[in-house]
């Protein structure tokens, strides 16, 4: 938050990153401003008497998108595999495919995630030219070390959520009351639901404003159990199994029983695939789904 002489002036911001050696110091600021401006600032510091004192100021800006031009992707936080050592992470090549595809087809990209900054990433492939490209990619990359928290997203921003996948999407997304009222505005004002593979765990406790199911009757899909090692520590750790949760609450739940063959499903304002085959084929869809509503 910005301030002019004691008084806040109604710009919110987020550090972006802060760069310090000895006692010099560079920081990159987003700021987003009420004239439809987003200014990234960059200031210089230098630590003098005990303090830090900024020496140098510049910045750039741009013009923020129109609402209804953005879409929110929901990750999760989690590092590990429920309590235990096992490594889990979000899915690089489900997050950066889907990116890639909303960015050329001229929509903004917001990340989210339960506590908010950094979260972990797995699944990567550098020999795929577009997972490489962003894998270098210092803004993209940035932007996955500071994703907002649920407190600094305004649903009414947004025309979709997308939830990428990756054992990670199993833990701290689906309970999340803050995300589920995000995305139940988001879906109540007429957006779009989209999960890709495990990304589906993150939909399973969203309620209209009845208190209904917002799959209930719906075709779901996402990683079934027949593609996962039930038996194995990893399974274990799960809070729930996707496929049962989604029939629980009324969900029909469907799915291919061939991994790898870009299987997705569109039912209304909800699209879902099963696999990370499917990934471009959701983000499509979400897009072809916007343009009809």
């Amino acid at each position: 938050m910005n301030f002019n002489n004691g008084n806040k002036n109604n710009r919110v911001g987020r550090i972006l990153s802060i760069d310090i050696e000895n006692n010099a110091a560079m920081a990159k600021v987003e700021v987003l401003a009420q004239n439809q401006r987003q200014y990234t600032d960059y200031f210089m510091l230098m630590k003098y008497q005990g303090a830090w004192k900024i020496v140098q100021k510049s910045y750039t800006w741009k013009e923020i998108p129109k609402q209804g031009n953005k879409i929110l992707f929901i990750t999760s936080n989690q590092h590990t595999y429920g309590n235990t050592n096992l490594n889990a992470a979000n899915h690089f090549a489900e997050i950066v495919i889907a990116y890639d595809i909303f960015r050329k087809n001229g929509y903004t990209v917001d990340f989210v995630s339960p506590q908010g900054g950094a979260i972990p990433l797995g699944y990567i492939e550098t020999s795929n030219s577009i997972q490489k490209a962003h894998l270098y990619d210092t803004d993209f990359m940035r932007m996955l070390k500071n994703t907002f928290k649920p407190t600094q997203i305004n649903a009414s921003d947004y025309r979709a959520v997308y939830y990428s996948g990756g054992g990670s999407a199993m833990f701290g997304v689906a309970d999340n009351k803050e995300i589920q009222n995000i995305v139940g505005q988001i879906y109540g004002n007429g957006g779009v639901v989209s999960a890709i593979c495990h990304g589906t765990a993150g939909i399973v406790n969203l309620k209209d404003s009845n208190g209904k199911s917002i799959f209930s009757n719906k075709k779901i899909t996402g990683f079934p159990d027949i593609f996962e090692n039930t038996n194995a520590e990893y399974y274990k750790t799960f809070p729930f199994s996707i496929d049962k949760e989604i029939i629980r609450n009324g969900g029909d739940f469907v799915y291919s029983k061939k991994f790898g063959n870009n299987f997705f499903i569109t039912d209304g304002n909800i699209v879902t695939g099963q696999d990370p085959s499917a990934t471009a084929s959701v983000a499509q869809q979400v897009i072809k789904t916007i343009q009809k509503n």
